[in-house]
């Protein structure tokens, strides 16, 4: 007998004694806010408590451990002490996905003990075990000194209730996250729920030969085992190209090793797996083709059609041959970038179960509920009013939870069984199965004329797209569009091609494909500096777009451009200096290259305190909803937010796309504009009260954008962002601080904004020093997450944010997206300060600091 103290309340615990303290916590007291983040890997700190006034990660301690101890969560804490931390963390804008907030705010409880007043420092050392991939963390660590100021003068944090546009309004649902009280999907708890588990390939590349599930069905729990013949729809899907099957059958190839064999449902999560680990698979292994140098063609297909994927190619100007002859100076170089994993906090997971008469509801945490739900009736051969796909809030995606990962499987479980259905992927599973960054190998030819203007560029990029298309076409298509950076070349020859391997599949992720030739051209420009003894700021001022000039497509820019604004507010930093990079960045807003970018949006009066506003953009951190209120606040005049109450299923029947390509703000606002206008007119002539029941609803939609070489009259995009860092190295070449100068139109709401652009930095500085998921032979070196190089806390230096507000004539009120770009210049800028420092070229991510 376990015997503890659990919140000031006495527990006894019979059960195993190495059962760790977050499962206790978790399934047996129902209490979620502590978080399962890397499956007891003790890497993330979500799960973090206090034992015996001492920070422990409960899912690495063990019950035995528990035994005559006092476990203290955020549920114990004093209630006005944690409503004054949550508040903190609210106010500072330190609370974006939230997902990890309860672990930190856990922390905080325990450091304020010992330091009630404590320096920057002080926490920052006290937060080492805490992983956040939203924040960047500066402003957890201003939540934290609030708090404690707070708490010291027994002051009340109230919240900012102004939703005014430019206010820095509470993120919506933030206190609730912050304190753990909102659900994540694997908090959900229904009557009957059973567990599903996954068994996944144990080769890149093997024909499967037989599939003998007997053993697992036997074993005590086990519901029903799946395999690829239970599936009554489409087998095969993809968010693009229809080629990603849910689960293999016998015959069939293996393409990379989170392939799905076959599933398990189960009465528990734990019996799942076992029963998944049961089932045996019996192989003809086959060489993987994994290098993408020889990929495009190798006599190896990982596709029937070959491993060329997709080719994006243009050609804009003279003959980029002569142009370079002519050239007064030319870089030649080769570039290469790394595959790197998303790091989200929240693994992937979703709950299915039977709606309606032989229809689905499925809650997911994706990107694209729409888009779920398509794929979802196709796999179940189901018409779109039998599947209703309900977002509940993310912890984070950056671009990771685009694909389907186990919504379709979830989906297919619940079907059959016509019970609701949990399927959750561990942190080891997830790093195996959902798509990641691309790694590309770029060569590029710059060249300029003896006063420093840029003459022309031929850039032929390579990209492994790994197992299956996922966003691979898009992508590559995006880093073609890109290729000249924030800069006018009036002569450009681009080649990107998306090439099939075994390899990890490679999708959306930040910055989506602009990351790689951002490196690749900051680089080379810095290259041609030093060849021709320019000015590194001036050369740059000198070259970069602006209204009237053209983008690498040709796309001519008007209106909104505040590039070089962005160039002017590093000036005096980088001028005093001694060891600094610099690096420019553009990024579009929207799909844009003649596609349909839109938003509809549909706003119920429930009653005068209770209005519904629904959209279909995925809430992942970034405060889409809060942006949302704050649009609809302004265009009715309605002074009340709390009334407002931001709902995402696909039962609304309003259209919408993945929430991607940094487009929420820019599409949604303007959609919520459109709506709003007979509402507000309503307003002039009764009260709420007197509109109890009636809907107003509205699509915003931007069809005017052209493909790549489609007309002399090139709209690539609908709008873009800007930007230019700063990197400061000190005198022992450690980076000291980072300048990030953004353009990012009219600021919605400032601590949001000034939020991702440093979370934006931080991840931006994990992609240039220290992230890289590397595969062997199409396995992977680590499924630690811990081992991943995600920065933590410690190696967050100064970030210093600058926004300039270059209104783009189609934003809401004059606003853009700044979602990716925040990344987007980094790591090419902290390169650039490298060879500052010590003379020496990076031509491949990660870089690696040479000894001066």
């Amino acid at each position: 007998m376990i015997t503890f103290t659990l919140n000031g309340e006495i527990r006894q615990f019979e059960g195993c004694e190495d059962t760790t303290l977050l499962y206790y916590l978790r399934e047996i007291e129902g209490i979620t806010s502590v978080k399962d983040g890397c499956t007891n890997q003790g890497t993330c700190g979500a799960c973090l408590v206090e034992l015996d006034g001492k920070a422990v990660l409960s899912c690495r301690t063990k019950m035995k451990k528990v035994n005559q101890s006092s476990v203290v969560t955020i549920e114990g804490f004093d209630p006005v002490l944690r409503e004054t931390l949550g508040r903190a963390f609210v106010e500072k804008g330190a609370v974006q996905c939230g997902f990890c907030t309860p672990g930190f705010l856990s922390r905080t409880h325990i450091l304020l003990k010992t330091h009630p007043n404590p320096t920057r420092d002080e926490i920052v050392k006290a937060l080492s075990l805490n992983l956040c991939r939203c924040t960047g963390y500066v402003k957890i660590v201003d939540a934290i000194q609030r708090a404690a100021k707070a708490i010291h003068e027994k002051q009340s944090i109230e919240l900012n209730q102004d939703p005014a546009i430019g206010s820095s309004f509470p993120k919506y649902d933030a206190y609730q996250r912050a304190i753990g009280a909102a659900d994540f999907v694997a908090d959900m708890r229904f009557e009957n729920m059973v567990y599903g588990a996954l068994k996944f390939s144990d080769y890149p590349r093997a024909e499967i030969i037989k599939i003998d599930c007997s053993v697992a069905e036997k074993l005590p729990g086990v519901i029903r085992v799946f395999k690829a013949e239970d599936i009554p729809g489409e087998r095969i899907t993809g968010h693009l190209i229809d080629d990603w099957p849910l689960m293999l059958k016998s015959g069939e190839t293996t393409r990379y090793i989170g392939d799905v064999i076959a599933g398990v449902v189960a009465e528990t999560e734990k019996i799942a797996r076992v029963g998944a680990s049961l089932i045996s698979v019996e192989y003809k292994e086959q060489e993987p083709l994994t290098d993408l140098s020889i990929a495009e063609t190798s006599p190896i297909k990982v596709h029937k059609k070959g491993n060329l994927l997709s080719e994006t190619a243009f050609k804009r100007g003279e003959e980029i041959k002569k142009v370079l002859q002519s050239s007064d100076f030319v870089v030649n170089a080769t570039y290469k970038t790394q595959r790197i994993e998303h790091g989200f906090l929240e693994t992937e997971a979703a709950v299915a179960l039977p709606w309606g008469e032989d229809g689905i509801r499925i809650y997911v945490q994706s990107q694209g509920i729409h888009e779920d739900r398509r794929l979802i009736t196709r796999i179940l051969n189901l018409p779109e009013d039998k599947v209703d796909v309900t977002l509940v809030p993310c912890g984070g995606a950056f671009g990771g939870k685009e694909d389907l990962t186990v919504q379709g499987h979830a989906a297919l479980f619940a079907y059959h069984l016509k019970r609701p259905v949990m399927v959750h992927l561990s942190r080891d599973e997830s790093l195996k199965m959902h798509p990641k960054r691309h790694p590309m190998i770029l060569k590029y030819s710059l060249g300029c004329d003896k006063k420093g203007k840029l003459t022309g560029l031929k850039a032929d990029i390579i990209g492994d797209t790994g197992a299956y298309a996922s966003l691979g076409p898009a992508v590559l298509n995006r880093s073609a569009g890109h290729a000249a950076g924030a800069y006018y070349v009036p002569n450009v020859e681009v080649s990107a091609r998306a090439i099939y391997t075994n390899n990890l599949p490679c999708g959306a992720m930040r910055g989506f494909g602009v990351n790689q030739v951002t490196f690749a051209m900051e680089s080379a420009v810095d290259e041609l500096c030093d060849m021709g003894g320019f000015d590194r700021w001036q050369f740059r001022y000198d070259n970069a777009l602006q209204e009237g000039l053209r983008t690498t497509t040709g796309h001519i820019l008007k209106g909104g451009v505040g590039l070089r604004e962005t160039l002017l507010a590093v000036k005096d930093e980088f001028s005093k200096a001694r060891f600094a990079g610099l690096a420019m960045g553009i990024k579009n807003i929207g799909f844009g290259n003649g596609l349909i970018d839109e938003s509809e949006v549909k706003i119920i009066i429930r009653s005068e305190n209770h209005i519904v506003l629904h959209h279909s953009w995925t809430e992942m951190g970034q405060g889409v909803d809060t942006v949302a209120i704050q649009i609809l606040c302004r265009e009715t005049g309605i002074d009340n937010p709390g009334i407002i109450d931001v709902q995402h299923t696909t039962t609304a029947n309003i259209a919408g796309g993945t929430t991607t390509a940094s487009r929420g703000t820019f599409l949604l606002g303007n959609s919520i504009i459109e709506a709003a206008r007979q509402l507000k007119e309503d307003l002039k002539s009764a009260p709420l009260a007197k509109l109890v029941g009636k809907t107003y609803q509205a699509k915003w939609t931007c069809d005017w954008t052209t493909a790549p070489g489609e007309g002399d009259d090139v709209i690539s995009h609908v709008a873009y962002g800007f930007a230019t860092q700063l990197v400061i190295l000190n005198e022992e070449g450690q980076i000291e601080k980072v300048v990030a100068a953004h353009d990012a139109g009219k600021i919605i709401n400032p601590a949001l904004l000034e939020g991702q652009i440093e979370g934006g930095v931080v991840m931006g500085l994990g992609y240039a020093l220290t992230e890289n998921l590397v595969q062997k032979n199409g396995l992977l070196k680590t499924t630690k997450f811990g081992k991943l190089g995600i920065p933590k806390i410690k190696q967050v230096p100064e970030i210093i944010v600058k926004i300039i507000e270059a209104k783009d004539p189609h934003g809401p009120y004059g606003a853009k997206g700044v979602g990716e770009i925040g990344l987007v210049p980094t790591a090419p800028a902290v390169a650039n300060a490298f060879f500052a420092f010590d003379g020496q070229r990076r031509y491949e991510l990660p870089i690696k600091k040479e000894e001066k």
